[in-house]
């Protein structure tokens, strides 16, 4: 696996050398099962909020709990790793939670960043990430870039193509 994807002990003490060294760091999260192109302009304006960009991805376990039975189509250790080799990232944990807060809760980061499918008044994490002096960003949406669109997308092509 990937130098970038950490344990939660692991990113701690990365978390802590960081913080001496006055570096901004900058936490976000979600299933990233297909990686698209909303997902890269996400990581790239998470990245210009601070100096180094943490993503968790939901376990194998929790996307099935939160998608249904049939997700991930990928396996959270590829998707770890795709995730990984994407410039702006700088580090990947894997989390079983169905939501990140634990995480979040432990690593402190200064800004928490989503996509804009979700207001900073219901960003999981938030309380604890403002409490400790930092700030939170919803990101603006671009409408039909999704996960969820593009298995659509498929399913009609390949409907359509038998």
């Amino acid at each position: 696996m990937n130098d970038k994807v950490k344990k939660l002990a692991e990113l701690k003490v990365v978390r802590a050398e960081l913080k001496r060294a006055n570096k901004k760091v900058v936490f976000t999260n979600g299933c990233f099962d297909i990686i698209h192109v909303g997902h890269v302009r996400l990581l790239r304006e998470a990245k210009k909020q601070g100096d180094v960009l943490v993503v968790a991805i939901n376990s194998d376990s929790s996307v099935r709990a939160l998608k249904g039975q049939e997700r991930p189509y990928v396996p959270q250790d590829e998707r770890a790793e795709v995730m990984a080799s994407i410039e702006s990232v700088d580090y990947v944990i894997i989390f079983n939670e169905l939501d990140p807060l634990r995480v979040i809760t432990e690593l402190k980061p200064d800004v928490l960043v989503k996509g804009g499918d979700w207001t900073v008044a219901t960003i999981v994490g938030r309380d604890a990430v403002e409490h400790a002096g930092g700030k939170v960003i919803s990101l603006p949406f671009v409408d039909g870039l999704s996960t969820t669109t593009i298995i659509q997308r498929i399913i009609k092509s390949s409907s359509t193509a038998k």
